[in-house]
């Protein structure tokens, strides 16, 4: 087009080539179908499924609840029959949100917890995980041990006695959450002949296996909670360790190379690494789902680590050293400055690095499981929101405090929240943080995960006084949110210490939405605190992530770099910055002082009272 004889006319750079799906209307008229991927997230008491179109906005949104069996006390069931039921329905309300059409989702993508599930190897029908006579009397189907389930304790006590090599990779102890110390109770329990019938799974891989009719494994689902070593770490040369399994009591499994948890890469089983994609929807799945059989099937993850990969890819302008000037600004190295901090009843903490970091009380390194060859630590705080929850709750003012919340209108929270703020003019206080000044709560009522790794720590509290008011609820509750902040930023600094290069944190989960958390968390830290746009639904928006991955496969089996998707379709984000007063942050650091002497006080004393009452009997 020659622009002077047409300066009226706007000029275009010739329209690149529509790559998108056509149609054609009765009327004649094209129209552009959009294409979307589904995320699916199975947390412990929800299934949520979410539509995400290829821009990364949330389309449409729902959740089921799932449910669970007690059948005593420390032991959680769940189903698979009961789980997926629960998937179909909410991805049939998510697509009815906004009318999508079926023929438009190119890919899906799983999370879970770290629960274990079991099948018949023959049948493939779910094996009853409850005793004494594992029969599937109710006909629910409880084939599935949830995480939280604590009837392992001896079996986890034989395991970490070995004191096997692998152990390095899980904190130095395994955890009773993990599945190996449940597939061993199992053993332990079962009628021999229906355990030598049993194939085994994390949560996540039976999903995709009930998705696709495939046998796959994910990384993230072995590596981090099953005891697989990835070949060539530590001259692991088939992943799964025969030695350690026949150590513990588990070498049936050994036979036919481990085919009953997965088998050998590439011999007899196919493992992946992060969304890629392992197959495609089956007609069977397909008509569960209402959607089209032959959508491509992303490699699942565990619930956390989708809370990665929905959060730390968000596009956000950091001031001064929490953007490493040493790359631009997309690359995939900035995810090892930032740490995920997934919250909600409790609090996992991620971090990616480069090279294999050891830090005591921290799961990992893991290698492989959301990139290849870079490696995933895992942290944790055994309950946060629990813990803020259960703080309020047996305050005597907690009736009171409620009542007047709900007067406005408000949850106890921001109330709470408005309170401290009252209270901060009251008394003419420069912060709120000065109010607490002289009350020091450490709260690890439910043992320590990270970075004591300490089961038996407790809660202590300096200051208490017997003032029963909303005010000294107020106290209590910022209190504990100071705990919060404070711990956080002691898993920060061994992090650090051990070799990782965290200088941010990426929230996501509803304590987000807490700014006085927030800010105290900022500042406790000297670290900006991000916001992800989908502050609940960030755990879902990252499986959504992997059903794009998938998705992006070419005929080649070559897809699209994971951080390159999360980079492409994660929301801008809200930063939190540190506070500037220089004495909020120097009382601040004395308390932080303080919450180590708490911690090494509690276990001097707990050292020397039970050297006193050794040998005490009745």
């Amino acid at each position: 087009m020659d622009r002077q004889h047409h300066g009226n006319m706007p000029y275009r750079q010739p329209s690149r080539q529509q790559s998108r799906q056509m149609s054609v209307d009765p009327h004649n008229e094209v129209r552009v179908i959009q294409q979307h991927y589904i995320g699916i997230d199975v947390g412990t008491g929800s299934a949520r499924a979410c539509i995400m179109n290829e821009k990364g906005d949330i389309v449409g949104l729902a959740s089921e609840a799932i449910g669970m069996w007690q059948p005593e006390t420390g032991y959680y069931e769940q189903s698979t029959t009961n789980i997926w039921r629960c998937i179909c329905d909410s991805i049939k309300r998510a697509m009815q949100q906004s009318n999508i059409d079926a023929n438009s989702i190119r890919g899906i993508g799983f999370d879970a917890t770290c629960s274990l599930a079991v099948f018949r190897e023959d049948t493939d029908e779910p094996v009853a995980v409850t005793g004494p006579k594992f029969d599937n009397q109710d006909g629910n189907d409880r084939n599935v041990i949830l995480w939280l389930d604590h009837r392992p304790v001896e079996e986890t006590k034989k395991i970490n006695a070995t004191d096997h090599n692998l152990l390095r990779y899980v904190g130095g102890q395994m955890s009773i959450e993990m599945e190996i110390p449940k597939v061993l109770w199992l053993k332990n329990n079962m009628p021999k002949e229906l355990f030598d019938k049993c194939k085994f799974y994390n949560l996540t891989d039976a999903l995709t296996h009930l998705a696709t009719g495939n046998e796959t494994r994910s990384y993230c689902s072995v590596v981090c909670k099953q005891g697989f070593v990835p070949v060539g770490v530590d001259g692991s040369v088939k992943g799964w360790q025969g030695d350690f399994l026949t150590a513990i009591g588990l070498e049936d499994l050994c036979q036919d190379d481990f085919k009953r948890m997965g088998g050998v890469n590439g011999v007899n089983g196919h493992y992946f690494t992060a969304g890629e994609k392992i197959g495609v929807l089956s007609d069977k799945a397909a008509a569960d789902m209402g959607l089209v059989a032959g959508i491509a099937v992303g490699s699942g993850v565990i619930d956390a680590y989708a809370g990665w990969i929905g959060t730390v890819g968000a596009k956000v302008n950091l001031k001064g050293d929490s953007i490493s000037s040493d790359f631009p600004k997309n690359h995939v190295s900035q995810a090892f400055t930032r740490l995920a901090a997934v919250a909600g009843t409790s609090t996992c903490h991620l971090a990616m690095s480069e090279k294999p970091v050891f830090v005591n009380g921290v799961w990992g390194p893991y290698r492989d499981v959301l990139i290849p060859d870079y490696w995933m630590a895992e942290g944790g705080q055994s309950a946060t929101g629990e813990l803020l929850k259960h703080v309020i709750e047996t305050h005597p003012a907690f009736n009171e405090a409620y009542s007047v919340a709900e007067s406005f209108n408000a949850n106890i929270y921001d109330y709470l929240n408005e309170h401290l703020r009252e209270m901060q003019e009251k008394a003419d206080a420069p912060t709120i943080s000065y109010l607490g000044r002289h009350f020091f709560f450490y709260g690890d009522l439910f043992g320590n995960r990270s970075p004591i790794a300490d089961p038996d720590m407790r809660g202590s509290i300096i200051g208490l006084s017997s003032d029963k008011s909303i005010d000294s609820l107020a106290l209590h509750y910022y209190a504990t949110m100071e705990f919060i902040a404070l711990q956080t930023h002691q898993i920060v600094e061994s992090m650090n210490t051990a070799g990782h290069v965290i200088s941010s944190i990426f929230m996501s989960g509803s304590q987000c939405q807490n700014d006085v958390l927030m800010s105290l968390m900022a500042t406790a830290c000297d670290m900006p605190v991000l916001i992800p746009r989908y502050v609940h639904a960030a755990v879902v928006h990252g499986a959504a992530m992997l059903g794009a991955k998938a998705a992006s496969t070419d005929n080649d089996g070559k897809s699209e770099a994971l951080w390159d998707i999360m980079d492409r379709l994660s929301k801008p984000g809200k930063a939190v910055y540190p506070g500037k007063d220089e004495q909020e942050k120097k009382l601040l650091k004395t308390k932080y002082e303080v919450f180590l002497e708490q911690i090494a006080q509690q276990k001097r004393i707990r050292t020397n009272i039970d050297e006193a009452v050794k040998g005490w009997k009745r």
